[in-house]
């Protein structure tokens, strides 16, 4: 028999609405997955090869401090772009909320970032396949740029048509979405081993091998766009919604009321203070191995590169099974307790990653080894615990605020986020340039995930929602 479902007090969570809100997530993480496999190899390659003077394949078979000495370059170059999303991110959340336009406050910035995202990201691979630095690296700028015009109001539309105590479990379907979109992209790096590019004797015949990627998932990101345009007409649910959102204004589960006309309180903000805090320090973690984690595969496990899709998806798996049950997880212990069980999951898989070795069984034909795999351990509980932790905590960002201002406060949010993308590629790559050590990356991670749960265990309160609880097992991914 079916189990009834927790009284929320009259508010009752929109699934196919927010499933199609999931969409904006899915073209994020479908670019964004692309994105950050394929990228730091891209810089990695080109310049080593430029101060070398040696082709991919000889660069690859030779020394590997050679492909170390250049990381920090890669860091910094990563670094820049994250620099530029930093100051745009708050610029666009609060210039959205303030929009007002027939087709809502966030939809113009949907569909101009989505436009010219999708047009820019192919030619990344392009300028790379003629070794021109200077034109990928600003195809690479301005595909962030526009992508911070898409992030910011495209997460934002889920809180503003979601009473407050239904965000976290609305929260976890548009990532679950999301991570359809990441699914979807390592899916085209299994097939399309950016390896064999790398390797080829004639790469110029292998150019759609890097090239097909991008163009699909542009495509992709641009239909995920239109399902959002013609299904969702914002300023007709903010008008249908008015009453849903009030009620949940006075259930939202802070420490002193969200009021407009005041100040934020003192209790409020050393909320927001502790989960901003704590949330710069686990995205240094994450980011580091999202950034390094294709490098680290090919240079230093020396496998092919589809082993870090192969790894991704395994992930993505394990992330989907985290939303899902997030919600009856933080029912029981709390959002709080619920984090801080992610982040230990997590330092568990980077504690195993500490001492994983190359294998010594050759299996590709240009001498890859088979890919440990304990590794696949390692990115079940990263996925897994990383899920836990980012279900809860841009909800917990947002409950701090009323619905004026939920694009300056996602502002708040991915302005951490991003300044902590910002500093770690550049830090870790002065990392591995100082111990020309691949090992140095989970050990850095680790650090970070530990000093994380400290941050939001000792600064942040365990508060539940007045009167309502989250949803139970799978019933966030129910229909109506």
């Amino acid at each position: 028999m079916r189990k009834s479902k927790p009284d929320l007090g009259g508010l009752k969570l929109n699934y196919r609405r927010t499933f199609l809100i999931g969409f904006a997530f899915f073209g994020i993480l479908l670019l964004w997955q692309v994105y950050d496999s394929w990228c730091p190899t891209f810089l990695t390659d080109i310049f080593a090869r430029r101060m070398y003077n040696l082709s991919s394949a000889e660069l690859k078979a030779g020394d590997p401090d050679k492909i170390l000495n250049v990381q920090w370059i890669v860091g910094i170059i990563m670094a820049c772009d994250n620099l530029a999303a930093l100051i745009l991110l708050p610029i666009f959340g609060n210039l959205s909320d303030k929009t007002r336009t027939p087709i809502g406050k966030r939809m113009p910035y949907i569909l101009i970032g989505t436009f010219v995202s999708a047009v820019a990201f192919p030619f990344i691979p392009l300028f790379f396949h003629h070794n021109n630095v200077v034109g990928m690296v600003v195809m690479m700028g301005v595909v962030l740029i526009f992508m911070m015009m898409y992030r910011n109001p495209a997460v934002a539309l889920m809180p503003d048509i979601t009473p407050k105590p239904l965000r976290a479990r609305a929260n976890g379907i548009i990532n679950i979405m999301g991570y359809f979109g990441g699914a979807a992209a390592t899916v085209l790096g299994i097939f399309l081993v950016l390896s064999k590019y790398i390797n080829s004797p004639d790469a110029a015949r292998n150019i759609w091998t890097i090239e097909i990627p991008f163009i699909i998932a542009s495509v992709l990101m641009v239909i995920s766009a239109f399902v959002l345009y013609k299904t969702i007409r914002e300023n007709e649910l903010a008008e249908e919604l008015k009453e849903e959102m009030e009620l949940g204004e006075q259930m939202a589960a802070v420490a002193t009321p969200v009021d407009d006309d005041a100040p934020m309180s003192r209790e409020n903000r050393n909320m927001l203070l502790g989960i901003l805090g704590a949330e710069f320090l686990w995205f240094m973690a994450d980011n580091a191995l999202g950034t390094y984690l294709g490098n680290y595969v090919i240079y230093y496990l020396n496998s092919a590169s589809s082993s870090t899709m192969i790894l991704t998806i395994i992930g993505g798996v394990c992330s989907v099974a985290g939303f899902a049950i997030a919600g009856g997880i933080a029912d029981r212990i709390g959002r709080k307790w619920t984090i801080s069980c992610g982040l230990a999951i997590t330092a568990l898989g980077l504690l195993i990653m500490c001492f994983v070795m190359p294998t010594r069984t050759v299996v590709g034909e240009h001498g890859e080894l088979s890919f440990p795999k304990i590794m696949f351990v390692v990115g079940a509980l990263r996925g897994f615990g990383m899920a836990l932790v980012h279900n809860c905590s841009f909800p917990m960002v947002v409950e701090l605020c009323s619905s004026k201002k939920i694009g300056r406060f996602t502002g708040f949010y991915y302005a951490a986020s991003m300044s902590a993308q910002t500093v770690t590629p550049v830090l870790l790559g002065l990392v591995f340039k100082a111990t020309l050590a691949w090992r140095a990356l989970p050990v850095y991670s680790l650090i970070l995930i530990l000093l994380s749960c400290s941050v939001f265990t000792g600064l942040v309160k365990n508060i539940k929602a007045r009167k309502v609880e989250n949803a139970h097992g799978l019933e966030a991914l129910d229909g109506d």
